[in-house]
């Protein structure tokens, strides 16, 4: 319904309930204050009743309505439903004003730009604008998070945030920045030159938001080891309290992170014997023993697309506005800005970033962002992402099940049984035998938990 018309229904609703308060014995100003509406308007809905048995408002004078209210739910489908390329575009408001013009078939009418913009602020709908929003893929998300969460809430005495800024541009503006007479605003020249990059590497320490980083040439294995090296050491060395309790660090899922050469540091720095390569001999077993809580060195891995779990981020944030923008020559003249920057953050600026977010609510978000995703471009979902999506959708379904309200589980099994025929046919065309056969159980996998979660829950209900 549009709001318009909730409005002129609420209005109805006041004037009825201050009419029949004040009929039962409260006072007019206390009618008109429990409802919030004048003394006025309860008195003439109160005369309104005893007259016509109503208090509707009265036809008015004026120019009929153009836009039936069909017609308006077909510009609303048209604007924000359509595209105007083929599979790509976004309407503006002067674009779809001229289209129709063009085109009046579509819609049996040619609105103009105003009334397409009104049409829309009245329903409160912008589909112009967009943001960008970072997708959950990790099946395993959830336990990863609530894991890192916890970790946040209840820190141990050495936790600290790793991670790298690669590929930062070193840029060399023509003109150097002015101000104007009459403005406080700094004119930026558009146009630079490129002097080759830069790669940043730091560590963030939650307990006293310090920061332990360098600038780099690259950010490969050998140089993250020694980074880490490095850090270890600055940690140990002269702090008692450090050398007797745990390191505790934060990253993400790069390859160096979790390769053997980072399982044999680890092993070196918490004074123990790695384990054999043929011992860790994958992924999932490296990663296994780098979590692991009994030795000195304890690594956190964030989930994939999970960048906003790691704290370093945000100050990758701070140190991008206040170092990156600037104009740099060479390499040296960017290290030596940001030094500059590092050694007054750590004097002046360093503070603790303190985490509040529980990350509740975020599991129904992800039913319902995956369902509207299935309603507007299954066709379009590329397989390995739909695997991801559904395995991510069966351990919700079995872990976090009532922290999703069953009339989304129930959007999305009526979805996912509409877009089947289209799934079905995107995992026949796929040309790979072991990603073709994967999809197919984690479709059928999914469709089975929620038909016989809906159907217990029915029959408990019964």
């Amino acid at each position: 319904m549009p709001i318009q018309a909730d409005i002129h229904t609420l209005t109805i609703m006041r004037r009825k309930a201050a009419a029949a308060l004040a009929t039962h014995g409260v006072t007019l100003c206390a009618a008109a204050t429990f409802v919030g509406c004048s003394i006025s308007t309860v008195s003439r809905s109160i005369k309104r009743i005893n007259e016509v048995g109503n208090v509707a408002d009265y036809e008015r004078s004026g120019r009929p309505v153009l836009y039936s209210e069909e017609l308006r739910l077909e510009l609303i489908g048209f604007y924000c439903q359509t595209q105007p390329l083929p599979n790509s575009g976004r309407w503006t408001i002067r674009w779809a004003a001229t289209h129709l013009e063009q085109h009046p078939e579509i819609i049996n009418a040619t609105p103009s730009k105003s009334t397409i913009q009104r049409i829309l602020n009245e329903n409160n709908l912008k589909p112009h604008q967009s943001r960008y929003f970072l997708h959950i893929t990790d099946p395993d998300f959830f336990p990863k998070m609530n894991h890192l969460i916890d970790l946040y809430l209840n820190p141990p005495q050495n936790l600290f945030f790793f991670d790298e800024c690669p590929g930062i541009q070193i840029l060399k503006r023509l003109i150097p920045d002015i101000r104007t007479d009459g403005t406080a605003k700094t004119l930026e020249e558009f146009e630079y030159i490129r002097n080759g990059t830069m790669n940043v590497l730091a560590f963030f320490n939650y307990a006293d938001g310090k920061v332990y980083a360098d600038c780099k040439a690259d950010h490969k294995t050998n140089t993250f080891l020694e980074m880490f090296k490095k850090h270890v050491s600055h940690n140990l060395s002269g702090n008692s309290k450090t050398n007797n309790e745990k390191l505790h660090y934060v990253m993400d899922n790069l390859s160096t992170h979790r390769g053997y050469p980072f399982c044999e540091v680890v092993a070196e720095l918490s004074d123990i014997t790695c384990p054999p390569q043929t011992e860790l001999n994958s992924l999932e077993k490296r990663v296994k023993w780098l979590s692991s809580p009994d030795k000195k060195i304890v690594i956190h891995f964030t989930p994939y697309h999970g960048s906003w779990l790691n704290l370093v981020e945000f100050w990758f944030g701070i140190m991008n506005k206040k170092v990156l923008n600037g104009s740099y020559g060479s390499a040296e003249e960017l290290k030596e800005g940001f030094d500059a920057f590092l050694e007054e953050w750590n004097v002046l600026l360093a503070h603790p970033f303190r985490w509040s977010y529980d990350g509740k609510g975020l599991q129904q978000k992800a039913v319902k962002r995956f369902t509207v995703m299935l309603n507007q471009a299954a066709h379009k979902l590329e397989l390995t992402s739909l695997i991801k999506q559904l395995r991510l959708m069966t351990n919700l379904l079995s872990h976090y099940f009532n922290e999703v309200s069953e009339e989304n589980w129930r959007n999305l099994f009526s979805t996912l049984q509409h877009s089947k025929e289209i799934l079905e046919s995107n995992i026949e065309n796929e040309e790979g035998p072991k990603k073709k056969k994967n999809a197919q159980i984690a479709l059928n996998d999914l469709l089975f938990g929620l038909k016989a979660r809906i159907s217990q829950d029915v029959a408990e209900a019964a």
